[in-house]
């Protein structure tokens, strides 16, 4: 059996108004987002990534705050604490409110936030 604690990532990324906490389990990942009041993905990690809109597939958790996620194709949602959510490659997203959007994602931890990815 492998296990870890999310409280000792491998590696944390960080970026404005938000970080990403990566664990390694085997081949696999497991990442704890962490995004600030005011935190937008075209905003503040476009830049890193340089692409039009996020092109990871999310899959996880919300633990707290409210996210809402426009798809390139107009579609929106929202997502809020106690949600399990997959959001498709091709999105933007925001923090709503005054929350931390706090999201353990067990699919673009690798990723999320790391240049040209």
């Amino acid at each position: 059996m492998d296990q870890r604690l999310l409280t000792s990532p491998d590696e944390t990324r960080k970026f404005p108004l938000g970080q990403v906490e990566v664990v390694r389990l085997g081949e696999r990942s497991v990442g704890c987002l962490t995004l600030q009041p005011g935190f937008r993905w075209s905003d503040h990690v476009r830049p890193i990534a340089k692409t039009e809109l996020c092109q990871e597939r999310h899959m996880g958790y919300h633990v707290s705050g409210r996210f809402h996620v426009r798809m390139g194709d107009g579609r929106e949602f929202e997502i809020g604490a106690g949600e399990v959510a997959c959001i498709q490659p091709g999105h933007d997203a925001w923090v709503v409110g005054s929350v931390p959007v706090v999201m353990i994602d067990w699919e673009a931890a690798e990723g999320f936030a790391r240049p040209g990815a």
